[in-house]
């Protein structure tokens, strides 16, 4: 689809000598991403749209799933399982485990522990059974919260990781993930920074080592190993009121994934910041709803205006407004209606969209006579390509 646009604005050019891009570091694994939290943007990357195995990263969307089903009051932490055979530690050997026994019961609180600090992979098939009451339509919740996250290139077969030949996910995808956890169900997050956890008189640490660093505020959140994924750590950190997501996946050890997950965040956070730009009004002006009741419609920045630059840079960046002119009622809250795009240096940096800050009904047919006459001859002054789909830059 797309449609005539209006360009309201452009910045005027910036007057500083340009200052070339922070080079990313180099990072030894088979895939990475830096991202913003705030923003959503992908600072840098490698191989970010790859299909890998997940291995016990597939744990943080079981975590979440668990989490919305808390949320929405389907199940509590206060719920007690009782662990069938399926669940059973023994069915999980030379794996990590909570060490579930059959006839067990356990409180949900309980195992969300063991599934987000012991990474246990038969209390994942407990938290799965209890939520759907069988693996399989576990999955699917997995697999529809992935798709309504806007991860494409993920498809989960299992609640825990276990190498299986139709499951992938990508570095991207896993950072998408990520970041709506932290903003969806913070509760259920605050769990990745606990150090260990007990059950049964065993004691099992955490095993993302970045959360012992006393050089950055580490909170999370997964690692993951098999021998076809090779070794795998999703991390956040905060500094300074900046957030910033890194994955690693398919590096040589444990030692390797949380080395390179450092190099990243350390760089991210040395070299990036998080702004929130000023527009003047004309820029963000009430957008006409053809057909409308009313018939404008006022307007916000997704991502909460949010984009990430880098340091000392702000004065360099250019942008360019602009409005779909064909927009019809009813419209609802929060729909894409223009775009944003921000450059530095003449480069595109990111593309932020423009969205409704309320509904727009339809009008009685007598109240849109007058747009029937205007319609053509807006359209007829419009001339340049929308397109409604965002482009993700680095």
């Amino acid at each position: 689809m797309t449609a005539a646009i209006t360009h309201l604005g452009i910045s005027p050019p910036a007057l500083a000598e340009p200052s070339p891009m922070p080079t990313p570091p180099q990072v030894s694994a088979k895939a990475w991403v830096l991202m913003s939290y705030a923003s959503g943007q992908v600072i840098a990357s490698e191989n970010e749209h790859a299909p890998l195995a997940p291995a016990s990263l597939t744990k943080i969307m079981t975590s979440y799933v668990v989490g919305k089903e808390i949320q929405a009051g389907h199940i509590t932490n206060e719920d007690i399982v009782i662990i069938s055979e399926n669940a059973w530690g023994k069915k999980f050997p030379g794996s990590s485990k909570m060490f579930l026994n059959i006839g067990d019961e356990v409180s949900v609180d309980d195992l969300n522990r063991g599934v987000i600090i012991s990474s246990g992979n038969d209390a994942t098939v407990a938290l799965a059974e209890h939520v759907a009451g069988h693996q399989s339509a576990f999955i699917e919740m997995m697999n529809n919260q992935a798709e309504r996250l806007n991860m494409q290139n993920s498809y989960f077969s299992n609640p825990h990781g276990l190498d299986a030949e139709e499951q992938f996910t990508t570095a991207y995808d896993m950072a998408l993930l990520t970041r709506a956890f932290i903003q969806d169900l913070p509760e259920v997050y605050s769990l990745y920074k606990e150090k260990s956890f007990t059950f049964q008189k065993i004691k099992q640490g955490n095993r993302n080592a970045l959360l012992w660093d006393s050089t950055l505020n580490v909170d999370g959140v997964k690692t993951g190993y098999t021998s076809k994924a090779g070794y795998s750590l999703v991390s956040s950190a905060e500094q300074n009121d900046q957030r910033l997501i890194a994955v690693v996946m398919g590096s040589a050890s444990t030692q390797q994934r949380t080395s390179e997950s450092k190099k990243l965040l350390t760089w991210g956070f040395r070299f990036f910041q998080d702004i929130r730009p000023q527009f003047n009004n004309k820029e963000l002006d009430p957008v006409k709803i053809w057909y409308g009741s009313p018939s404008k419609v006022d307007v916000s920045l997704g991502e909460s205006g949010v984009i990430t630059v880098p340091r000392r840079q702000r004065k360099n960046l250019e942008h360019k407004v602009y409005y779909d002119p064909n927009l019809e009622a009813p419209i609802e809250k929060g729909t894409q209606v223009g775009k944003v795009e921000w450059y530095l240096n003449d480069e595109l940096l990111t593309v932020q969209p423009i969205i409704t800050a309320q509904a727009v009904e339809k009008a009685p047919w007598y109240k849109t006579m007058i747009d029937m006459v205007w319609r053509p001859i807006g359209q007829w002054f419009n001339s340049q390509d929308w397109n409604p789909e965002p482009t993700q830059t680095q």
